[in-house]
């Protein structure tokens, strides 16, 4: 989870950069830099490691300048190194940047084609060589970072400086996000209000595909368009930046709009986008295991069902999956062999805890798959999985579901590719689709007008079911938890083969039934049981794609994701049923961040 800072001052700015980026460790780094411009040219100072290490090099190689950016790095193309530490630099530009261009190997190789040479093996490096040609070719800066952007595919964050522009810093975002921090005679960009918090409490949340040049008269925002906007200023409490609320209602709605950047830092810790390799951390042999049993609760424990159907299907590994409060009590059998998986956000939730101590006294092999490194799941298994969802306050789990999906999915496909299932022509499109989970969730979440529609009738009713087939079946249990976790309406979620075998009784015009059903392999019986429902007077709510909306006519309303690879499904049909159940609670004006008797984490059996 790279950081990002920008300034226009008027102070000497390396020592603020540097300040901030210490603001910024949280997000996790490999490697910081510096940019800044003086005499009218642009310097740089770069460091492997920690802060110190760039603090060492900028004391040896001081620099005078109030205008410049900064950024700690989390490696996503290119091993974490000063070479490829941001900065980077091609010809008049520097850039720094969050995110993954999808794209960059086709832009690579155009450029390379075109006579370009790169210093780096990074996809920023990409970035910056395609705004300096348009600056070279005559485009004002502007024009060339909106050229630029144009052609870039996946999700980012940016700050650019331009040689001989002496009081200007652009930045743009789209997937990850970017703040504009106000100043008296200053102006600053940063990851998160956090990063502009030492020098201001005056903030602009930038909106999705925004680009903007700051300088000391202020700022000048585009949306992505290219059409002039306004976005408000808030002011925010700097010591509570890292919790604030940003441009939305509640924390879950904020953590909800996260998730493109958490699945993009989760995943950058088990695939390489350059080799389109997928590996699991601290290098498990998956072909050493003949079974995994997966061990979790609540939603975890439904990232964990996810995990099983892809497991087998990719790696040819069978998996159990058990409620942790449930295992350990019912004196389970277990083999030698056996990978014993706890999967939690906290690392701390007492059943799962307990049960990976019970695996462990059995001789098994543990791992835990959290979003707290330091927890005691991460401390007592034999090997710790990160996820990177960063903070996550709301009570009803959002980005922490999609970054464990996310992190199992790789874990899948680095299994299969180590036990011989998978060729290395299949780990490439794999990997590929999963380089592409973040934009695609970007896009089902840009607009959710409908979904807010839909919340209004839904709030009115007193049952929900959700259907779904294949790995979309824990995705339909999922959603029932959500909704009922937080409007209070009582839902539950099923296979949508059993529909018929009890749960039909439940139909009737009162109750609403959410289908969810990506126009895949298991599509065409999951449209038979939405027929089922509305033949029997059922009001069917659709998830789907393109593809599927159109054979579907009975369906009461439709809800349309962005169409993606099966692999990836789960996670980009995260968005609509996690928005479904958030904007059925505001309208019944229950506590969405803080619903009844739940905690956030349960230390206690």
């Amino acid at each position: 989870m790279c950081g990002i800072i920008g300034i226009v001052g008027t102070k000497p700015v390396a020592e603020r950069l540097i300040e901030s980026l210490k603001r910024l460790e949280y997000r996790g780094y490999d490697s910081a830099g510096i940019a800044a411009i003086e005499d009218g040219h642009v310097v740089r100072r770069r460091a492997a490691g920690k802060i110190k290490a760039l603090e060492e090099v900028v004391a040896a190689e001081p620099v005078v300048a109030t205008v410049g950016i900064g950024h700690t790095r989390w490696a996503t193309h290119g091993a974490p190194s000063e070479r490829n530490a941001h900065p980077h630099v091609a010809g008049r530009v520097t850039l720094v940047h969050n995110g993954i261009i999808e794209n960059f190997a086709e832009l690579k190789a155009d450029l390379t084609a075109e006579g370009e040479t790169f210093e780096s093996d990074t996809d920023t490096e990409v970035i910056a060589k395609l705004i300096n040609r348009r600056l070279a070719a005559g485009d004002a800066p502007l024009a060339a970072f909106k050229h630029t952007l144009d052609r870039l595919t996946g999700a980012y964050a940016l700050g650019v400086l331009v040689d001989g522009e002496d009081k200007l810093v652009l930045g743009a975002r789209r997937g990850s996000p970017l703040v504009v921090g106000h100043g008296d005679g200053e102006m600053f960009i940063g990851s998160d209000a956090l990063a502009v918090g030492p020098f201001t409490n005056r903030v602009t949340y930038l909106d999705e595909g925004d680009y903007v040049a700051i300088d000391h008269d202020g700022v000048q925002i585009f949306d992505v368009a290219g059409a002039p906007v306004e976005r408000p200023v808030r002011t925010v409490s700097s010591s509570a930046a890292l919790v604030e609320k940003g441009n939305y209602r509640h924390f879950m709605e904020k953590e909800i709009h996260e998730q493109p950047e958490s699945v993009q830092r989760t995943l950058a810790a088990y695939v390489d986008p350059v080799t389109k390799k997928a590996a699991a951390p601290g290098d498990f042999d998956f072909s050493l295991i003949s079974r995994v049993q997966i061990i979790a609760c609540g939603t975890a424990f439904y990232a964990g069902l996810v995990a099983k159907y892809l497991f087998e299907r990719l790696a040819g590994l069978p998996v159990d999956v058990e409620i942790a409060s449930e295992f350990r009590y019912r004196d389970p059998a277990v083999a030698p062999g056996t990978l014993a998986l706890a999967v939690s956000q906290s690392g701390e939730t007492a059943d799962t805890l307990a049960a990976l101590r019970w695996c462990k006294a059995q001789g098994l092999k543990t791992a835990a798959l959290v979003n707290a490194h330091e927890s005691t799941m991460a401390r007592e298994a034999d090997v710790m999985w990160p996820t990177h969802a960063g903070p996550e306050i709301g009570v009803a789990s959002t980005k922490a579901f999609t970054a464990q999906v996310s992190a199992l999915t790789a874990l899948a496909v680095a299994a299969g590719v180590k036990r011989g299932k998978l060729s290395a022509h299949e780990e490439v499109r794999h990997v590929r689709a999963l380089l592409e989970a973040p934009r695609l969730l970007a896009t089902a979440l840009q607009d959710d007008s409908a979904i807010r529609q839909l919340a209004y009738e839904l709030s009115k009713a007193r049952d929900v079911l959700y259907l779904g087939r294949g790995v979309m079946y824990p995705l339909a249990l999922e959603g029932a938890l959500k909704l009922k976790e937080i409007s209070y309406i009582h839902a539950e979620g099923y296979a949508a083969g059993e529909l018929k075998h009890g749960p039909i009784a439940l139909v009737d015009e009162e109750t609403p039934v959410v289908v969810i059903a990506p126009f895949d392999e298991m599509f065409e019986k999951t449209a038979s049981n939405l027929q089922e429902v509305a033949a029997r007077g059922g009001k069917v709510v659709l998830i789907t794609d393109e593809a599927g909306r159109a054979p579907l006519e009975q369906a009461y309303r439709v809800l349309e994701s962005p169409p993606c690879d099966s692999l990836i499904a789960p996670l980009v049909f995260s968005a609509p049923i996690q928005l479904l159940a958030y904007h059925v609670a505001v309208q019944k004006g229950t506590d969405v961040d803080q619903p009844r008797n739940l905690a956030k984490s349960v230390t206690v059996e």
